[in-house]
């Protein structure tokens, strides 16, 4: 006998024993060993294990029970099938048994069961096997109409049997269903409520024809004139449904509406609540069917929530000012009116609850719910029922949420008010706010707690919406806040509400706005400062920050002779108090870090003999390694101060402590670092000595890889400024870091910001006049590669574009040195250019196309280009002479002809408008489609040159070149505010009219446009969506005429020339989240796919309630990619593709499982647990979830992490 099993053995003996300390102690045992991993019994030990449990299920003792109960757990996944059957048998015949405790245990230990079985494939047998017996035995307990206890517990024990495996009850379903409906009218309340809920858990994985079936038989019964109790119930039934199942009841909406709409009319509050639920599940569920009865329901809620037939609002309104005064009586007042057996309440609960659904779900009507729901919802802001004007409150906020969500306002506010067009629906909103902060201003200081939450809320949603609109509100606002900051019975909770109202009111207003207050606002934050609870302390020192900034904002020229001093001692006290402390939450050190770094940086001149105080505190917390990036983060912000505040007492010990932090591994500390570094350079560079800056250059050559670039450009910056402030301490970079920046400009991922960077250091360098780093040795040092035939061959192509740059960077800041270092550039490149055109002159230019690689010729036409910028009248006349006369070289002409439009200004352009504009169109039905675009991309920027004149004349030319004139049409189209805006919003209805056309090419260039448009100004297209959205559709398609057969030898090549088409379709589509025709691209071509996927991915973000609706239709083509197999003999690069099509397909997954409830699909789940079986499938969806793997299934709720 093994050691395990004579342990066993041992226990099982000790659960007889008469004692029942004993036989709870042996249990306890058992269940600690049952734990273990690595136990394994035999037969006979999982026989005796499983007959002693179920016996002591029985025990006497209920703490033994308890215990038993607990094993249960551990021991389905311990002993094989027939034993867990036993279990199962036991368990329901004793839930059958007369003695109530015994029931109540045993229904446990099968809840117990029921949530251990396994849903992996390979337990599936037992689950199905387990599940079977049980469900035939709780049918049977069902009928048991006598014992309404059995009927309760089986019902209870079902749901949770088919919330989890419902997937394993398929052949079930049909006998549930039937043994569920008769419930539904039973005499005993309890039992209906759990019958709905079991056939909640039925819907989302029964057969279409079953929940038609289940459909149709409430349908029937609500058509019958029953008892309201009844239609209470089926109503009941038929909203839980709903939100379980989903899209599939949006088929059987036009029979139902009618129905509940007609049960609003019966004078039953319950029912009527009921009625709005199943309301909101229609409205939240099945949004695109619902659209011709949102009309009707509105109308409802709106006549709803008013519906109070026990109070006088009239009287109320008319005794507000009376109440303001007669503060202590205030909660008297409700509850004359609070009645037990009044349920009004509810009807308004639920009619605002639906509203909010709808407000929700349908962002599309925003405009329409600003004339139709807001003044109702604003009226119901006096709502006497704390409970719904809570509800009043969320439905508001969600209106204003939506209403941000589509607006063009991005963060809080815009002190230089940027010239935006502002959306409708924020210039609605913005009429609307007097009314708002009328309605909500007295309840401010209600006494109860909920509803100043709920006010806080709505400010606070609407100050992020529609910044600065309460700037003329804020004297009747800040008694309230003051109020929740100062009211001794305020809950915590409540005091981080106001707190965090007020930070975001501060931060979207003009200090000015403030500043007469201060007076008023200052002391309870202060107080705050002082609170105990560290969340209070945390929020109130966020506000002070930006108290501090309203009492002497930088910003402004003038503080409109505000007075910050009498202020200031009562702020730094309390703040020195929490920076000092050092056993205080981490939270609260970094946040009086931050606070008194900003007073520090507005109020130093007034801090006097305090300042040193402070900043050797930032030194010791420099030195912390909890608080040192804020305390990076605050010295930058110190040192950039226009007061120009003295740092030389922490400076040097700060220099070589932040020199330290350049060897970090955390790249937050190194960003903040080189940061707080610069700024030291750049304003303290007369307190810094050149060797206290060793210790940070000794840092800085490791930093400089193309590894990081960002990281790389703030090092180099940092040298340029020691190069301007401190050119001594650069005496030996030559050896550490200037190596590796001259290596990094040959890399082949320099651009943008880091190649600035480095053409500033260089600049700065050669006027710092540092010894051995002059002009000649630096260029010497950038051209050195270009000299040695090793180096050539290793040096890629944009190093050429980075070192032309740096060459250009040194001469235009040495003018003397430039003709010697042109002239040397003209010897080298002179052998590789005919004789004939040695001469570079507007009659004499170098024929790109001779003897020259493709290279070449495209950087001569560049540098033409450029050069007729620099003398236009010379050269433009010659360039458009040559593009009329040299065909072949016609292309790269055009490429200088655009450098120039590019380059130059509309005035110095004004003279040559009409000769450019002649020869464009003289070209733009070239046969050749690169030169074509080349002309269309010429057109567009010489339209957005004069575009009052030259647009008008571009549409005109539609009846010829479409093709031309619509790419011409996208480059006018960019993405930041332009004067042809407006023109074209007018006229690009005109332009898109070209999806019609018979030439494919045409269609294409025109979806190319729209999806430009949608990209970067929607505001173009958005009205003209009806009309362009069919045609949009129909390019979606495929087209089996377009499809040939080439034949390519001995092969046959299947050309599909709709491709193009296509793709460009999806492409719009992907910008204006439209679900329809998504499907079809699942299926369709490689390219087609990989867009759909993305598309897909971000709808799941974007509009995850639409995607839930077809779940099921988009899950099988993506299980079909997913679980394609690579056929044998593929080339390494079709093999590469059919992964990233596995790859992108599983980011598509990713995306569906972090949709909310996405849990109740079975196909969906099915799917999940298919990735999670599959050890190929689970390592793609953990390396593009990005390692671990974590959230493989939606939420806890699929069990699958």
């Amino acid at each position: 006998m093994s050691s395990v099993t004579y342990h066993i053995s041992n226990l099982l003996e000790k659960m007889t024993s008469a004692d029942k300390d004993f036989r709870f102690m042996a249990t306890n045992d058992l269940m600690l060993e049952l734990q273990k991993d690595s136990i394994k019994l035999d037969e006979d030990s999982e026989r005796k294990v499983v007959s002693m449990l179920l016996r002591l299920l029985e025990d006497k003792n209920g703490e033994v029970q308890n215990l038993a109960v607990k094993c249960l757990a551990p021991l389905v996944s311990k002993v094989k099938e027939p034993q867990v059957e036993i279990m199962v048998d036991t368990l329901c015949s004793n839930m059958l048994s007369d003695k109530e405790q015994l029931r109540d245990i045993s229904s446990m230990g099968l809840k117990t069961v029921i949530a251990e079985l396994p849903l992996s494939t390979t337990g599936v047998s037992l689950t199905i096997g387990v599940c079977k017996k049980i469900t035939s035995q709780l049918i049977v307990a069902m009928g048991k109409q006598e014992d309404v206890s059995i009927q309760l517990e089986a019902l209870d024990i079902l749901s949770d049997m088919l919330g989890r495996l419902s997937g394993a009850l398929v052949s079930f379903h049909g006998s549930l269903l039937s043994s569920l409906l008769p419930q539904l009218t039973s005499s005993r309340m309890a039992v209906r409520k759990r019958s709905i809920l079991a056939l909640g858990h039925l819907v989302p994985s029964c057969s279409p024809a079953l929940f038609s079936q289940l459909t149709e038989h409430l349908m029937t019964e609500l058509a019958k004139a029953l008892p309201t109790s009844l239609s209470r119930t089926y109503i009941q039934c038929l909203a839980t449904i709903s939100r379980q199942g989903g899209h599939r009841v949006g088929e059987h909406l036009e029979k139902l509406i009618p129905m509940v709409v007609k049960l609003t009319s019966v004078e039953d509050d319950e029912l009527r609540e009921y009625c709005f639920q199943a309301f909101e599940a229609f409205i939240r569920r099945c949004p695109k069917e619902m659209s011709p009865h949102i009309s009707t329901v509105t109308q409802l809620c709106l006549k709803f929530m008013t519906y109070d037939p026990n109070y006088n609002y009239d009287n109320a309104e008319e005794d507000d000012d009376s109440m303001d005064i007669e503060d202590g009586f205030g909660e008297e007042s409700d509850d004359e009116y609070s009645d037990d057996d009044d349920m009004s309440w509810k009807v308004r609960r639920s009619s605002i609850k639906c509203l909010e659904a709808l407000i929700h779900t349908r962002r599309d009507m925003l405009l329409s719910f600003y004339s139709s729901l807001c003044p109702g919802l604003l009226a119901r802001f006096k709502e006497r029922e704390e409970n719904v004007r809570a509800d009043v409150f969320s439905a508001f906020s969600t209106l204003l949420r939506q209403t941000r969500v589509g607006s063009s306002h991005v963060g809080l506010i815009s002190e230089h008010g940027a010239a935006r067009e502002e959306e409708p629906s924020v210039a609605m909103l913005k009429k609307q706010v007097p009314v708002i902060v009328k309605a909500l201003h007295k309840q401010l200081k209600d006494k109860s707690v909920k509803s100043r939450q709920g006010c806080f809320s709505v400010l606070t949603e609407l100050a992020h919406t529609v910044p600065g609109a309460l700037e003329e509100h804020i004297p009747a606002l800040i008694p309230g806040i003051v109020f929740s900051l100062t009211d001794k019975s305020t809950s915590s909770t409540m005091r981080i509400d106001a707190l965090s109202f007020f930070h975001v009111l501060l931060l979207s207003h003009p200090p000015q706005a403030f500043q007469p207050h201060m007076q008023v606002l200052l002391p309870p934050v202060v107080a705050c400062i002082e609170d105990s609870f560290y969340k209070i302390t945390s929020e109130a020192l966020l506000v002070t920050q930006q108290l501090v900034k309203v009492m002497r904002p930088l910003d402004q020229t003038t503080a409109g002779g505000f007075n910050p001093k009498p202020f200031i001692k009562e702020v730094f006290s309390s703040t020195l108090k929490r920076l000092k402390a050092t056993d205080i939450d981490q939270e609260v050190k970094e946040r009086a870090i931050t606070c008194m770094g900003h007073m520090v940086c507005h109020l130093s001149d007034h801090l006097g003999a305090e300042l040193k105080v402070v900043l050797s505190i930032f030194l010791e917390r420099l030195k912390n390694e909890i608080t040192r990036l804020t305390t990076v983060r605050t010295i930058t912000l110190i040192t950039a101060s226009p007061l120009k505040i003295d740092l030389s007492s922490i400076l040097p010990e700060s220099l070589s402590v932040l020199g330290s932090f350049l060897r970090k591994n955390q790249r937050a500390l190194k960003l903040g670092t080189l940061a707080c570094l610069t700024a030291l350079v750049t304003h303290q560079a007369s307190s810094i000595k050149p060797a206290a800056l060793e210790p940070v250059l000794s840092e800085l050559p490791p930093l400089v890889d193309e590894s990081d670039m960002h990281v790389s450009q703030l090092s180099i910056t940092l040298l340029t400024c020691m190069a301007k402030a401190c050119p001594s301490s650069l005496a030996k970079i030559s050896s550490s870091v200037l190596p590796g920046i001259l290596k990094l400009v040959h890399s082949p991922l320099l651009q943008g910001g880091a190649l600035a960077a480095i053409l500033d250091f260089l600049q700065a360098l050669v006027l710092s006049k540092t010894s051995n780093l002059g002009y000649s040795q630096l260029l010497k040092s950038l051209m050195g590669p270009f000299h040695s035939t090793q180096c050539l061959a290793d040096i890629h192509r944009q190093s050429y574009h980075s070192v032309a740059r740096c060459v250009a960077a040194l001469c235009s800041i040495c003018p003397k040195e430039t003709p010697g270092t042109v002239s040397s550039f003209i010897q080298e490149v002179r052998p590789f250019i005919p004789s004939t055109h040695t001469n570079v002159s507007k009659n004499n230019l170098p024929n790109p196309t001779v003897k020259l690689s493709s290279r070449k010729t495209e950087t001569a036409s560049s540098a033409l280009g450029s050069m007729a910028v620099g003398s236009l009248n010379d050269y433009l006349p010659f360039i458009l002479k040559e593009i009329s006369s040299q065909p072949k070289r016609q292309y790269l002409l055009l490429h200088s002809l655009k450098e120039v439009i590019s380059a130059c200004s509309a005035s110095s352009l004004s003279a040559h408008l009409e000769s450019i504009w002649a020869l464009l169109f003289q070209n733009c039905q070239c046969p050749e489609e690169g030169t074509r675009n080349l002309v269309a991309e010429c057109l567009g920027k010489l339209t957005l040159v004069n575009p009052d004149q030259l647009l008008p004349r571009l549409k005109q030319q539609l009846k010829g070149a479409r093709s031309t004139v619509v790419t011409a049409v996208k480059f006018t189209i960019i993405d930041h505010p332009a004067p042809i805006d407006t023109l074209l919003r007018d006229c690009i209805g005109d332009f898109l009219s070209t999806l019609q056309d018979q030439d494919i090419n045409v269609r294409r260039v025109a979806l190319v446009m729209f999806n430009s448009a949608a990209h970067n100004k929607p505001s173009l297209i958005r009205g003209l969506l009806p009309k362009v959205l069919p045609h949009l559709y129909q390019e979606t398609q495929i087209r089996k005429d377009l499809i040939r057969e080439v034949e390519m030898g001995p092969f046959k090549h299947t050309v599909d020339d709709g491709l193009d088409m296509r793709k460009a379709a999806l492409s719009g589509l992907d910008v204006l989240q439209f679900l329809d025709h998504v499907e079809d691209g699942l299926k369709d071509h490689y390219d087609i796919r990989m867009l759909t996927f993305l598309m897909l991915t971000r709808l799941a973000s974007l509009c995850p309630a639409a995607v839930l609706q077809r779940i099921d239709q988009l899950v099988e083509p993506l299980k079909a990619t997913c679980t394609a197999k690579v056929k044998s003999g593929l080339v390494k690069q079709e093999y590469e593709k059919h992964e990233e099509l596995r790859r992108s397909a599983m980011r598509a997954v990713a995306a569906l499982l972090a949709v909310p409830e996405v849990e109740r699909s079975p196909s969906m789940s099915e799917f999940a647990n298919m990735i999670r079986s599959n050890a190929d499938m689970t390592s793609i969806y953990q390396s593009v979830q990005g390692g671990d793997g974590a959230g493989l299934g939606p939420a806890e709720g699929m069990d699958l992490s």
